[in-house]
């Protein structure tokens, strides 16, 4: 083998190592930047912090629009509140649905004692959320 291909050997393995680190760093960065994900659980409301609850059906435009909304206002909320779902067709959904007499698409608030202080259909844009929290 002659010092031109040895050297071209050399340098394949760094070539395709650089690759792979640049692709799990970019894919590391897209993970970060995405919206976290809302619980589907509702044992946060009344533990000192508002909740709003979502009334969430997948088939619905809306309910996509809403979840959008939602992640801007806790963008800019953080953790002073908690945003969570209610999903349709879910044991615990279902039970917060019954529970609250919800219907779908519907946003409700509850204060941080846990009692339920307001209630509207969606979509409501981030900054009315925000307000809405307050």
């Amino acid at each position: 083998m002659d010092k031109h291909n040895l050297h071209a050997a050399r340098k394949i393995p760094w070539v395709a190592i650089s690759v792979i680190a640049s692709i799990a760093l970019l894919l590391g960065l897209l993970l970060m930047l995405m919206p976290k994900g809302f619980k589907g659980t509702h044992e946060q409301i009344g533990t000192g912090k508002p909740a709003v609850v979502f009334v969430y059906n997948p088939n619905l435009v809306s309910s996509t629009t809403q979840t959008e909304q939602m992640n801007e206002a806790r963008s800019h909320l953080g953790d002073n509140v908690f945003f969570l779902l209610a999903r349709e067709a879910t044991p615990e959904g279902e039970a917060f649905i019954a529970k609250y007499r919800a219907r779908p698409n519907e946003l409700l608030l509850f204060d941080p004692a846990g009692v339920l202080i307001k209630r509207q259909a969606a979509v409501i844009g981030a900054n009315e959320l925000m307000l809405w929290v307050r």
